[in-house]
């Protein structure tokens, strides 16, 4: 199954938070995955504790296949 891995940078910059999709298209370009970055940093909806918020600058964005390897069943 292949995920699509969001990087973001903190609203302090000192953090890179990662979000992740587990049934996005995989098909999708460049432009389009920077705007929905872009789109979902915008709405500042996701805050550590303190207040900070956690997902507000767009770093990078990747595919990630994950294979699994049955030892028994």
């Amino acid at each position: 199954m292949k995920q699509l891995d969001m990087v973001f940078g903190s609203q302090s910059g000192k953090t890179k938070n990662h979000f992740r999709l587990s049934y996005a298209n995989n098909d999708l370009d460049k432009e389009v995955i920077k705007k929905a970055m872009n789109d979902l940093a915008e709405l500042g909806i996701f805050v550590n504790k303190n207040g900070e918020e956690l997902y507000t600058t767009p770093i990078s964005a990747k595919y990630v296949e994950t294979t699994n390897t049955p030892i028994f069943e």
